[in-house]
């Protein structure tokens, strides 16, 4: 709201969107707790020209605290190098266990490209089978569960959240990051995932 007020920025709600900027600004908090487990997950474009797709890259863990924290959004639209450079740096950066990236466009060299770049990076690659909505559902809900803060503000990823409706049209590289990271650190469980 802040960026409304302060800034004069019209900002409003998608009709059908998962996440609500009201909802987010709820759920806000200035620091995190100690984090159990910190996830940087990556959603690759395939192209880095003007008009590509960025590449989500956003980092997220859970507190002892059960509670999910999202603490940076990396994404970026650079070549392949740039952008595995920056997930690495996250990595380092916020301490985390692993790197995660979906591979459904690249396959292996995906996660070739990461260990070229640092190779003392843990990589898990997964693959998105299920529609886009049917993955951020239950992301969706811990929201509104109030069990997922935001440690700060990041106006790029939100305004993607508060327009995303799964159907296809909306350009949601961010969210796919943020929904990879998060399930993997609060509802990914073995037998039970959702990819």
């Amino acid at each position: 709201m802040g960026r409304q007020e302060l800034m004069g920025e019209l900002v409003d709600d998608v009709p059908g969107a998962l996440w609500t900027l009201s909802m987010l600004d709820v759920i806000r908090v200035p620091t995190a707790p100690d984090l159990v487990r910190v996830i940087v997950a990556v959603d690759p474009a395939v192209t880095s020209g003007v008009e590509s797709d960025e590449t989500g890259i956003v980092v997220a863990g859970i507190g002892a605290d059960g509670h999910g924290y999202v603490l940076a959004d990396r994404s970026c639209r650079m070549s392949p190098d740039g952008w595995a450079r920056r997930a690495a740096q996250a990595y380092h950066e916020h301490q985390a266990d692993r790197l995660i990236v979906e591979d459904n466009q690249g396959g292996e060299m995906v996660s070739f490209l990461l260990g070229t770049v640092d190779a003392t990076v843990p990589i898990k690659r997964i693959r998105a089978s299920r529609g886009k909505r049917l993955r951020a559902e239950p992301v969706a809900a811990l929201y509104e569960q109030g069990r997922v803060h935001h440690v700060g503000t990041y106006p790029d990823l939100e305004d993607q959240m508060a327009s995303f409706t799964g159907d296809g049209g909306e350009n949601d590289d961010r969210v796919d990051a943020l929904v990879h990271a998060l399930t993997e650190v609060m509802l990914d469980t073995p037998g039970q995932g959702i990819w």
